[in-house]
């Protein structure tokens, strides 16, 4: 009877259980996070990475470049109606886009390495939104209070102080991500005469579009969206385990030295027991609300934070720092076993990683200071193939297209080779069947011309022959070839 009695207990508890699952929500609200403020040295390396970035992108678009006469004098910037890009004195062309996917496959492998040697280095100090969000969350503290006046303020009914002070946080991040989408609009066009017309009135719908796009969403992912944006939206945290081995540096927290933790009372002796004093001071400072003594995990984004708050704690129980610190697996494992720690950069995953930068950085920088100014593309017409003159002799009309990449009038020549008694002709041109053309191109364009090329119907040797157009700069002695078939009837 006892044991049938236990049974029903087990099974009322079971469907209890089961029924509380069900009424239970799928998903869990958000719970805000009030990250304190914190000093160290970790912060003091983030505000001076803070400030260096936010300079660099909004000065960036005013630097002036002098490339000549008739071409934009901005240093950095991404002319979308004339399709060019310039960094400084590189320019690239439509053509050569090869060249930012060079430079996008490098971004990805830097990032790469950087992972695999230091963690989340990225995601903790040069994310964009890591760096708005700081910054904002910054603006807030000003306005409203560290970490316990903040939540406060939030549980407290509303009044007027209290709506003043809501109000001036959000005017100024508005302010902040105007000035945000704004600099990313001056990248695209010319930044002085971009701000005179938009201001006055005269700038296109386009810009006045985009500025106000990129001004809501800064506004929307740093003020509000936060740590939510590293933990859901972000794919990066989903595969950045797999870059990370036993020797990455990462935040960590020492849990051999630490456990078991405890509350603790000065004078006290600290035998039988951790460093940690369970004061989650780290939890408090952290900008995700996670406790970095769980281990690592998905939204932890290495900032470091934690790290300072920790090591001022330690200061005031008189204990050694670097509880939690920027430490390695395997470090850990050492230490556990009161071996010394060593930091092994040089390994077969940074070695890859290293080898295939400095080839693609190399490929990319010999590409660059090689490549010619000059550029010749033919185009075969194609209907028709070819056409027999009165007389006998075999014309076809060629497109050819001179691409002159300096900032100056280009002089060419224009000349045949590889079937004798080949003659041409220039569309516009007065003079008819001669050997050589001269041709200009436009400073930083390119010029079209109609070519109709002339050959005896006695010198062609087959249905198809390869014709060679040799164009030669005349002020500088450069050539260039192209080579495209001259078709004719079957011999």
């Amino acid at each position: 009877m006892p044991d049938d009695q236990t049974q029903l207990y087990a099974d009322t508890a079971d469907v209890q259980s089961r029924e509380e699952q069900k009424k239970a929500p799928l998903f869990a609200g958000h719970v805000k996070v009030y990250p304190k403020k914190v000093a160290g040295v970790v912060r003091r390396y983030k505000w001076a990475v803070l400030i260096g970035l936010l300079a660099i992108y909004y000065l960036a678009p005013w630097l002036r470049w002098d490339r000549g006469a008739g071409v934009p004098d901005q240093a950095i910037l991404i002319d979308l109606p004339n399709r060019r890009a310039y960094f400084f004195f590189i320019e690239i062309w439509p053509q050569e886009v090869y060249y930012l996917t060079v430079i996008l496959i490098v971004a990805a492998l830097g990032l790469f390495l950087a992972t695999s040697l230091f963690g989340r280095i990225w995601c903790g100090f040069t994310c964009p939104q890591t760096v708005w969000t700081d910054l904002f969350m910054w603006v807030e503290r000003l306005i409203e209070g560290d970490r316990n006046a903040r939540m406060r303020l939030d549980k407290a009914r509303m009044t007027t102080g209290k709506a003043a002070r809501k109000v001036s946080k959000h005017a100024v991040w508005l302010i902040i991500a105007f000035a945000t989408g704004g600099a990313w609009v001056l990248y695209f066009q010319n930044a002085p005469t971009f701000v005179v017309d938009f201001f006055t009135g005269q700038a296109g719908v386009g810009s006045y579009f985009f500025v106000g796009l990129f001004t809501a969403t800064t506004y929307l992912l740093a003020g509000w969206a936060r740590e939510q944006v590293c933990t859901y939206m972000c794919p990066w945290p989903r595969f950045q385990a797999a870059l990370l081995d036993e020797d990455s540096l990462v935040v960590t927290y020492q849990s051999w030295r630490g456990e078991p933790r405890g509350k603790h009372k000065r004078g006290t002796s600290w035998d039988d027991r951790g460093d940690c004093i369970d004061c989650k001071a780290c939890v408090s400072v952290c900008p995700t609300g996670i406790d970095i003594r769980d281990g690592i995990q998905l939204e932890c984004i290495g900032c470091g934070l934690c790290i300072d708050a920790c090591n001022d704690i330690m200061d005031k129980v008189g204990r050694p720092r670097e509880l939690i610190t920027f430490d390695s697996e395997r470090n850990q494992a050492l230490a556990a076993e009161g071996k010394p720690k060593r930091m092994r950069i040089v390994r077969p995953r940074t070695i890859a990683y290293v080898v295939v930068l400095a080839l693609l950085i190399g490929a990319m920088a010999i590409g660059l200071s090689s490549r010619s100014t000059l550029e010749l593309t033919l185009a075969h017409d194609r209907s028709p193939l070819f056409v027999t003159l009165s007389d006998g002799d075999i014309r076809n009309g060629y497109e050819v297209r001179i691409l002159n990449k300096t900032h100056e009038e280009g002089v060419y020549t224009l000349a045949l080779d590889g079937i004798e008694g080949a003659t041409m002709s220039i569309a516009g041109q007065a003079a008819d069947d001669v050997v050589e053309a001269t041709l200009t191109a436009q400073p930083d364009s390119i010029a079209s011309y109609r070519v109709f090329v002339t050959v005896p119907a006695a010198d062609l040797t087959s249905d198809r022959v390869l014709l060679n157009f040799i164009l030669t700069d005349v002020s500088t002695g450069a050539t260039v070839l192209g080579e495209e078939a001259f078709r004719g009837p079957e011999p």
